[in-house]
């Protein structure tokens, strides 16, 4: 649909699910999913050929595995990328628990389904030493990192 259709501007188009999608300049674009009352923003790029999603929102949306995988998934689906660039601020603070368990079952599902992952923000706060490790360790490896903008984290997917 788009054009106008339904109230839709005609810079949109509606996708399955009820997505709306902007298409910009230097084929990029953005992507605001409604999901309930949820509005998440999905932000296609290519870097160095390599196909990356930029996910931020005002909420909390990963709160567990499945919310996790939900949105891998459907950031696989409406970007065929599977390099995502993850706002902290939309990972619930339990992640950062590692005794909780759920940083190391995200990391599992995202390593299965070859989903690599750069979540940037602030973890000056954070004291433990065994999420210091875990990041140190997440750091040197291929998969999953922690940095602290948003460039650093789009720069160092693109180099994966």
């Amino acid at each position: 649909m788009g054009g106008g259709a339904f109230g839709v501007p005609p810079f949109c188009r509606l996708t399955k699910g009820g997505a709306c999608v902007i298409i910009c300049t230097q084929l990029e674009f953005v992507l605001q999913m409604k999901l309930g009352v949820m509005i998440m923003n999905i932000e296609h790029l290519t870097r160095n050929g390599i196909n990356l999603a930029v996910v931020s929102s005002d909420e909390t949306v990963i709160t567990d595995t499945q919310s996790a995988l939900d949105l891998a998934m459907t950031v696989k689906y409406e970007t065929n990328a599977e390099n995502i660039v993850i706002d902290k601020n939309i990972i619930c603070e339990e992640f950062f628990i590692l005794s909780t368990g759920i940083a190391g079952e995200i990391l599992q599902k995202f390593i299965n389904y070859h989903v690599k992952v750069a979540v940037y923000g602030d973890y000056s706060h954070y004291t433990s030493k065994p999420l210091k490790d875990f990041i140190y360790e997440s750091n040197n490896g291929k998969d999953f990192f922690f940095v602290s903008t948003k460039d650093e984290a789009i720069q160092k997917l693109a180099e994966t």
